[in-house]
């Protein structure tokens, strides 16, 4: 038996006013299994249906009542055929009884798996809770409730109920459904139960936990406060991102009549000498090697252990800052959540007085963390009050990682008030386009948030789990067309649109549009360079006449090589390329080895202008795309070798037109000063020393 297995059962309202949104029922449960198989293939699903005409269940054949309430599919291990039945859901006739199904659900557990059973018990209950659940024989509902709660906490059972709650007419009893809403939240208060209520397809998608993960510590020890105060505590992750599942191998050259083949596909490497390809080098005469430029250098594990850093485990506290200086855009990778150690009521207390106090003063903490021994990395993240607002349970504190100084990039962005008066908006297009960004907001005031974080599901991964359960059943299986539910999270909500027709219709009024095809490509293209000195006035002219110019000789041909006819042009095409990385860094070396090329095959200088044009192009191409050190090295390289071949020309040229080096100012991603970005040719300039004639040395 899995250690981590989940028994489960779907409780699933099919009766008359459900119709409307089984369908997704469909999807987001077929969903749950497929995402059971991959990843948790030993955990056991039943399904129960109410609302059908037909009554079919173990309890009514030995006590009798629980009308209309189905067994669909008994316990089973999860496999293909369960997710078929989930895509085919019948449809009732009759308005069903959600207590008797859950009843029946519970039943269902108890005589399959009784009290031993250590896996984790669940129910899932999805309804519109719109009718009365009938009257008990004894006690009121409230009881009955309660002591079906009390039977839960004995079993170990928890259970998640899903209400579906749409913009109903004046039909819906809404006194109906505050009562039993009323009996839902007794499972909440007195069982380990969670109540969401949904009023979309795309929200009941996000809202039943598909995959169970379960909580594993990343640190245990103390919170170090100061030298004397000291809080033990536990870290657990928050919030994590979901990732592709990691797909493996499969061979099909195993027999098929081995019935213990398991079909995996094994790598194995062999690292053979240089000189001899034949020869195989063993692991204990290898050693790693690193580039540095043209060679490469070797160390070896011991070199690479001598100089580690190795802290210690430790979360130590730094200070405290008021709130307002942790901006939300600060926050780095996942959440991590602080609690007390269980069962140490000494640091329960502390965590919650530290809690509250952080909270009644509006501070937050930094911390500095290292949460295990020999970690090669230290992380500095801020600590975040978070009281809790349910008896039973305690405060405890969100943590957040916080950017270092070389993390921070600061992406200089040019003002629109640089533009000519005539290309400045008027009063009138700037309201309409205000008007326009507010109407398009999917968290207005006053209303719910149209795609709210917790119940809207990552579409990519839903589409794959999709798909990959077709090609489960047919491996030529097409891409299905995209499902209607997850088109409303891609694209524009139609709904939204249709509502602000005057709003859309006021700006395209206020806004002359133009289709212009030929200035697709972003300014980051227009790479030409004023030589460096020159003034903003003159840089921004410039610009503004070369966008003219390029956009007119743009090409929308997929550049791969700079070659010799056009090679700026090929050069901006390349860099403005985003379908793979490596474009960047094709196109730079690519121009430095052209720059290189014409100097050093140069005869007089006649090459020089042409070499200067490209290595202008290359240096603003570098700083738009935040690669400053690749040209800072080139040009030290190149101007180092201009001064070994006697070509002190060229570095008067650049000298003379202020080429220089990238400076910070010009990129954040930049370690060259101004001045020495400003004395760099000055230091490179060769120093004669005067040679005496050896017949005047005579003399």
């Amino acid at each position: 038996m899995a250690r981590n297995r989940e028994i489960l059962v779907l409780v699933l309202d099919v009766g008359p006013s459900m119709h409307s949104i089984l369908p997704e029922v469909e999807k987001v449960c077929s969903m749950l299994v497929e995402k059971k198989l991959i990843y948790s293939k030993y955990d056991e699903v039943g399904i129960v249906l109410f609302g059908t005409k037909e009554t079919k269940n173990e309890l009514t054949e030995e006590v009798g009542g629980y009308q209309h309430v189905v067994v669909l599919q008994n316990m089973k291990v999860v496999d293909g055929d369960l997710v078929d039945v989930l895509k085919r859901l019948p449809r009732g006739t009759v308005s069903g009884d959600f207590l008797d199904a859950i009843i029946v659900g519970m039943d269902m557990l108890i005589k399959k798996f009784g009290e031993t059973e250590k896996g984790k018990k669940r129910l899932c209950l999805i309804t519109d809770a719109l009718f009365p659940i009938k009257e008990p024989y004894e006690g009121t509902k409230e009881d009955q409730v309660s002591a079906i709660a009390q039977q839960m906490t004995k079993h170990g059972m928890r259970m998640d109920s899903v209400v579906v709650r749409r913009r109903f007419g004046r039909d819906a009893d809404e006194k109906m459904m505050d009562e039993n809403d009323v009996l839902l939240n007794i499972f909440s208060e007195k069982t380990n139960a969670k109540m969401v209520y949904v009023e979309s397809p795309t929200s009941l998608l996000g809202a039943i936990r598909t995959r169970s993960i379960s909580p594993v510590t990343i640190y245990r020890g103390d919170l170090e406060i100061s030298s004397v105060i000291k809080i033990k505590v536990w870290v657990y992750k928050k919030t994590s991102e979901e990732k592709f599942p990691t797909l493996k191998r499969y061979s099909d050259k195993a027999p098929s009549t081995d019935k213990f083949a398991t079909h995996e596909v094994k790598v194995d490497y062999e690292y053979k000498s240089a000189e001899d390809t034949s020869k195989v080098v063993p692991p204990e005469h290898r050693i790693k090697g690193y580039r540095y430029g043209p060679q490469v250098i070797p160390i070896s594990t011991a070199e690479w252990d001598a100089v580690k850093f190795k802290p210690e485990k430790s979360v130590k506290l730094l200070g405290f800052t008021n709130a307002s200086n942790i901006m939300r855009h600060y926050y780095m990778k996942d959440v991590n959540v602080f609690i007390a150690e269980p069962g140490n009521k000494r640091a329960i207390v502390a965590v919650s007085a530290l809690a509250r106090a952080m909270k009644e003063m509006d501070k937050v903490a930094i911390v500095r963390c290292v949460w295990r021994q020999g970690q090669g990395s230290v992380v500095v993240g801020v600590l975040t009050p978070n009281i809790s607002e349910k008896n039973g349970i305690a405060d405890s504190l969100y943590f957040n990682v916080l950017p270092f100084a070389e993390d921070v990039r600061e992406f200089q962005f040019p003002s629109f008030n640089n533009f000519p008066a005539l290309m400045q908006p008027s009063e009138e297009q700037q309201e309409a386009a205000d008007e326009f960004v507010k109407m398009l907001d999917l968290a207005p005031s006053g209303r719910e948030e149209i795609l709210q974080p917790d119940f809207t599901p990552n579409p990519v991964l839903e589409r794959f789990y999709r798909h990959l359960e077709l090609k489960s059943k047919d491996p030529a299986a097409a891409v299905p067309p995209l499902d209607a539910t997850l088109q409303k999270i891609t694209e524009p909500d139609p709904d939204l649109l249709s509502q602000n027709k005057s709003g859309i219709g006021t700006f395209d009024r206020r806004f002359e549009l133009k289709e212009n095809p030929k200035l697709k490509k972003p300014r980051r293209l227009y790479l030409r360079e004023k030589p460096s000195g020159s003034s903003d006035k003159e840089d921004n002219e410039e610009i503004s006449a070369q966008i003219v110019v390029s956009a007119a000789n743009t090409r929308l041909v997929k550049v791969e090589k700079i070659g010799d006819s056009t090679p700026l042009q090929d050069f901006e095409a390349m860099m403005s390329r985003r379908d793979s990385p490596e474009w960047i860094n094709k196109a730079i070396n690519e121009m430095k080895n052209k720059i290189f090329d014409l100097v050093e095959n140069s005869c007089d200088g006649d090459n020089y202008p042409k070499a200067l044009e490209y290595l202008l192009a290359l240096r603003k191409g570098c700083i738009i795309e935040q690669e400053p050190t690749q040209f800072n090295d080139f040009l030290r390289h190149l101007c180092k070798f201009c001064l070994e071949k006697n070509l002190h020309s060229f570095c008067e040229l650049l000298a003379f037109e202020r080429l220089s080096l990238i400076s910070k100012k010009e990129a954040a991603d930049s370690e060259v000063a101004d001045d020495e970005a400003r004395s760099f040719l000055v230091k490179m300039e060769p120093k004669f020393e005067p040679k005496m004639d050896p017949k005047l040395e005579q003399i």
